[in-house]
């Protein structure tokens, strides 16, 4: 194999091998718990909102590594809203959902104004954000917390025991066929397009890569998606906040990879200047990486309420910190213009897998904390020495 695309290849898979690696480690640490099936689901229904935001802030980073900080704030206050809606107002769910959704991407829309026409530095703009919507929260809650009673709404985003999609298949046993079922056609419409793909790179001229890669690649991940869906299978099925996180990665990982607009957040953080004498409006480039990150905080924000059954003036905090840490971890690069959808999930999932299984073996809140830290400047260095290297080589 060539040496120098053994590299390449090292380098874009590096995050992937370290998630098996640690995996592999808690697994042993563990004894295993961390494999265990309603681990598993916790796994997926705790992260949910960080999947959610961390999709949103990869399109902010893409612009050149800049970052929303009011993201825990905006989730917290529009939970809080929806919540008084339903709750205090007795607005119908669906008029409160749309409502608080339609709140989040105003929030965005405001901040991005900011940042997009006016060019104050997206740091402080998102910093004045986390503190005023931070205080408004405590303001309309008026420091208490909000009992959320409408069992609707807890199912629709997820809280709850009995938040999962139906088992309309008839599973026996305590093994949920729905599962199996989403496992088996997920499978069969990533394998389609993995093949679609494949060939028509060839047949077009284009540099496909190695069948022994593109294909061994394939059903690795194949295998992951049906380990994971067995083990929903075996505790009670497919949660419904999942759903919510695959429509997000569906919809965000279509846009960046496959439309005029995803190109243009690329092309934005690669070099500005440049993309703006190409005729591309770059203003508005920023302003819907932001005002979509308040739309996506506002979603984030429903479903931490629906976990929680309440909401509290203390949601949200360092939320900000896990999505700003999943991109980075994921492969979004520190100066803009890299990073994809499934990278930040992968940085995401490794960040949960880090935090459950250090909750399983006990370990202190405050060490966690450093561990969590260590492996975010672990990732930003290496994204930092490679781009310096691959710079000094051309």
């Amino acid at each position: 194999m060539d040496k120098t695309k053994f590299k390449e290849g090292f380098q874009k898979y590096t995050m992937i091998i370290v998630l098996v690696l640690v995996t592999i480690f808690f697994a042993w640490g563990t004894q295993g718990k961390i494999l265990l099936p309603q681990n598993i689901n916790n796994l997926i229904s705790q992260n949910a909102y960080v999947f959610v935001l961390a999709t949103g802030m990869l399109l902010c980073i893409l612009t050149g590594g800049n970052i929303d900080l009011s993201v825990g704030s905006v989730v917290c206050f529009v939970g809080a809203l929806c919540g008084i809606f339903m709750e205090n107002m007795n607005l119908p769910d669906g008029v409160a959902i749309i409502l608080a959704l339609l709140i989040g991407t105003l929030i965005g829309a405001w901040q991005a104004f900011w940042i997009a026409y006016v060019r104050i530095p997206p740091f402080i703009v998102t910093l004045a954000g986390m503190l005023m919507f931070r205080g408004l929260s405590n303001v309309v809650l008026q420091g208490k917390t909000l009992p959320i009673k409408s069992e609707i709404f807890v199912k629709l985003f997820g809280g709850g025991a009995n938040c999962y999609i139906p088992d309309f298949l008839g599973g026996e046993d305590g093994f949920n066929k729905v599962a199996l079922a989403v496992g088996i056609i997920a499978c069969a419409i990533y394998v389609i397009l993995t093949i679609r793909t494949y060939m028509n790179r060839k047949k077009n001229g284009y540099d496909a890569g190695s069948a022994v890669a593109v294909y061994g690649k394939m059903i690795l991940i194949v295998a992951v998606i049906m380990a994971v869906c067995i083990k929903l299978a075996q505790y009670k099925g497919v949660p419904t906040s999942l759903v919510w996180v695959i429509l997000v990665v569906i919809v965000y990982g279509y846009i960046t990879s496959k439309t005029t607009v995803g190109r243009h957040f690329y092309a934005v953080g690669g070099n500005e200047k440049a993309t703006k004498l190409s005729g591309i409006n770059t203003n508005r480039v920023y302003f819907i990486a932001y005002a979509n990150m308040g739309f996506l905080a506002g979603l984030a924000g429903l479903l931490t309420v629906a976990r929680m059954t309440s909401a509290q003036p203390t949601y949200g905090q360092n939320y900000e910190m896990d999505a700003i840490g999943s991109c980075f971890i994921g492969g979004a690069s520190a100066y803009g213009g890299t990073g994809t959808v499934p990278g930040v999930i992968v940085g995401a999932v490794l960040m949960g897998i880090i935090n459950q299984g250090m909750s399983i073996m006990g370990t202190d809140q405050n060490m966690q904390k450093v561990v969590k830290g260590a492996v975010l400047l672990a990732a930003v260095i290496f994204d930092v020495v490679s781009k310096r290297k691959s710079f000094i080589a051309k």
